[in-house]
């Protein structure tokens, strides 16, 4: 064992304390009573309180492993064990445990969305009202490749290093050298490949700063690497949260107001994102693809003794389309509409775009009810009950679920670099993070296509801050337009710097000289020059006109003017054994919107991960702990059930290319539209399998044992 370390040593050493972002982002966190809101500390090591079970205590680092953990095994550790709280519906119950010794109860703060009197007046002149009460279940993430972090210090330059699988260098970089009292430019940060993120890898966490500093402390590198079991205590996790929700509707099913009521948690601390995560991120998505007159939504973000919350696949949005599907379902039962007709009759037009909704968001293109038609003919809605009939000649129950979503991507800036070599390759390097999405390809393919030289000469480079001094990262399913928009910057400044470049050397005027097909050439003649040519001539001083630096390299910024919106229209089959409650998905439709495509195969491969990710949530996946311990029940692949190979259909794919207006490639991104589209899909097309029972809403996860109770009830009840 080479060094222990505790809570104290960090604040000795004058180590910060893990950070909430948000309020420097703008976002006021205030109690809707007046009072102020609850944000805890969080420290690297916990100091005098642990919050939560893998709330870290030391720091052991050994020559091996199992030194380390020898070592650990014997830290003792005296607690006075406190009542935990572990329930998100009933944390804010002023009865319930407090999280936080030190705090007045379990409210955070709570947020508000909409206008209160308005969807008051649109309730009272309801015809009808449909209510649900529903539950996000928590996820937890689970990625591939476990998180680890190698941390370095070099005495010669006063620089340290991490080598840490992150979705953005540049935000932990800052972040860290927060934490460590240090300048940016001491930091390098290095993420290389990266086995899989989902929102989960884009935070900070106490063992990054914790492997640096105790790298300069011992004079040499420091690693930790996570086992599953620690996963499952110390990554961020994902949802948890419970609803109700109202929709106002008049006598021919057109909505007139919605009024929703949620409680989420951020666990026991503040992660980077987390407030907005389970408030805004939820919120100002509820009203969907229709044109609704009026919103107002509330939520109370509560403290509890679990493992911190912040974005998951979709961050929000998913809870937002889970709620108003699922009203919107109960509607159309209700009234007696088909799920499709009544979503017909409420869908924003494409005549209405720009479209803004009540909640202040505005859509700048789609059309829903293409998205919603094409998708029917898809998942053949006119065979459905024929269908129907052969599954109740076997003894079983068949449901068509239908949902129409929109999403709204992040708009956040992205950088770029475009390097040549003289042996004719060129290095693109972007901000982004690729983790399993296929960004190398998708930039490649826009670097090629706009600078007209073959793709197999393109490197794209990504996760070095000292190889691109800043950068955005990914998150939010910006990368391609961001990304692809800092990128087409840079072909512009190339383009400019080269055709002056190459009048100068054909001693002609730059207005002209053209470039087309990765060539520069001298209009209305067959005098040219390729690009690769010219980068080679451009580097030697000779060839270059007064005022202009040697080489064709350039860097690129992009700042989008604003969000993107992925829609689209998903429907799943679902086939169930009342005898044994099983659920099986037999077809699963979806035609998206995702503005211009850059590479279809790749769009296809997001889509099939989002989906599956979905199926998980809705059909098996629960985070659980116990009520009177904290501890974590689920907590191993024993307890927590993952989706395989043979819980997923085939897809079938479809695409509506209507060009997003907010950014130069006309992408909308479309790494969480999967998800946000496929839990409603499911849950609605389980519940339209159960109607016959008199079944109006099943939570998540759909277990076989669930479903099963479910119909028990029912028929005795019935």
């Amino acid at each position: 064992v080479v060094a222990v370390y505790t809570g104290a040593d960090a604040k000795a050493a004058g180590l910060g304390d893990l950070p909430c972002l948000i309020p420097a982002m703008g976002m006021k966190m205030e109690r809707l009573d007046g009072q102020s809101a609850y944000s805890p500390v969080r420290h690297l090591l916990a100091r005098e309180h642990v919050h939560h079970v893998g709330d870290p205590i030391a720091m052991v680092v050994a020559e091996t492993m199992a030194a380390a953990k020898d070592a650990a095994e014997r830290i003792g550790v005296g607690f006075d064990v406190m009542p935990p709280v572990t329930g998100t519906a009933l944390a804010i119950d002023r009865a319930s445990p407090r999280a936080h010794a030190d705090a007045r109860d379990n409210l955070a703060f709570d947020t508000a969305i909409g206008d209160a009197e308005k969807t008051a007046d649109a309730f009272a002149k309801a015809d009808h009202i449909a209510t649900i009460d529903l539950v996000q279940n928590r996820i937890v993430v689970n990625s591939m490749e476990a998180r680890g972090a190698i941390g370095a210090y070099d005495a010669g330059t006063n620089r340290y290093t991490l080598i840490c699988g992150l979705q953005t260098v540049y935000r932990i970089r800052k972040l860290i050298a927060e934490i460590l009292g240090i300048e940016e430019r001491q930091l390098r940060v290095v993420s290389p490949d990266v086995g899989g993120a989902f929102g989960m890898k884009g935070f900070t966490y106490p063992e990054q700063p914790l492997v640096v500093w105790a790298a300069k402390q011992l004079g040499r590198p420091v690693k930790w690497m996570s086992e599953r079991s620690e996963a499952f205590l110390s990554d961020n996790q994902g949802r948890d949260l419970v609803t109700h929700g109202e929709l106002a509707l008049d006598g021919s099913g057109h909505f007139l107001g919605l009024r929703v009521n949620t409680t989420s948690t951020v666990g026991a601390y503040f992660s980077n994102f987390a407030p907005m995560i389970v408030s805004l991120g939820n919120t100002r998505m509820l009203p969907g693809v229709y044109a609704l007159p009026a919103v107002h939504a509330q939520v109370k973000v509560a403290m509890t003794n679990t493992v911190p919350i912040d974005a998951y696949r979709g961050a929000g949005r998913p809870e937002a389309c889970y709620a108003m599907e699922r009203l919107v379902d109960v509607a159309a039962r209700d009234l007696g509409l088909t799920p499709e007709e009544i979503r017909r009759r409420n869908m924003v037009a494409p005549e209405q775009m720009p479209f803004t909704g009540p909640t202040g968001v505005t859509f700048d293109s789609g059309d829903f009810e293409r998205n919603l038609a094409d998708c029917l003919k898809l998942a053949d809605r006119a065979g459905f009950a024929a269908r129907k009939d052969a599954s109740a000649k076997a003894g079983k129950l068949r449901g068509f679920g239908v949902t129409s979503y929109v999403e709204a991507t992040a708009a956040a800036p992205e950088n770029s670099a475009i390097e040549f070599s003289d042996d004719g390759s060129v290095k693109v390097l972007v901000g982004s993070q690729a983790s399993g999405q296929g960004h190398l390809t998708a930039f490649a393919q826009v670097a090629a296509d706009n600078l007209g030289i073959p793709f197999e000469r393109i490197e794209v480079l990504q996760g070095d801050s000292d190889r691109l001094p800043q950068g955005g990262g990914t998150g939010g399913s910006r990368s391609a337009y961001s990304g692809g928009g800092a990128i087409l910057d840079a072909v512009e400044k190339i383009k400019t710097k080269g055709l002056r470049i190459a009048a100068h050397m054909f001693e002609t005027a730059e207005a002209d000289m053209v470039f087309a097909e990765g060539a520069f050439t001298i209009k209305g003649t067959d005098r040219s020059i390729t690009l690769l040519d010219l980068a080679r001539a451009a580097k030697d001083p000779a060839n270059l006109p007064a005022g202009i630096e040697p080489g064709l390299d350039e860097h690129g910024a992009y700042r989008p003017a604003g969000a993107s919106f992925p829609n689209g229209c998903h429907i799943c089959e679902v086939e169930i054994d009342p005898e044994t409650g099983a659920v099986r998905i037999e077809r699963y439709s979806a035609v998206d919107d995702f503005g211009k495509i850059i590479n279809p195969m790749i769009v296809a491969g997001q889509v099939h991960g989002g989906i599956a990710q979905g199926i998980g949530q809705a059909l098996i996946e629960q985070c659980m702990y116990d009520g009177d311990s904290g501890q974590l029940l689920s907590g191993s692949f024993m307890d927590y059930a993952m989706p395989r190979a043979d819980d997923m259909p085939s897809f079938d794919l479809e695409t509506n290319e209507v060009p997003c207006k907010s950014n130069p490639l006309g992408a909308k991104g479309a790494g969480e539209a999967g998800t946000t589209g496929s839990l409603s899909a499911i849950i609605n097309a389980i519940v339209d399998a159960l109607s016959e029972f008199g079944v109006k809403h099943v939570d998540m996860p759909a277990t076989p044992e669930r479903v099963w109770q479910t119909i028990r009830k029912a028929r005795q009840s019935g």
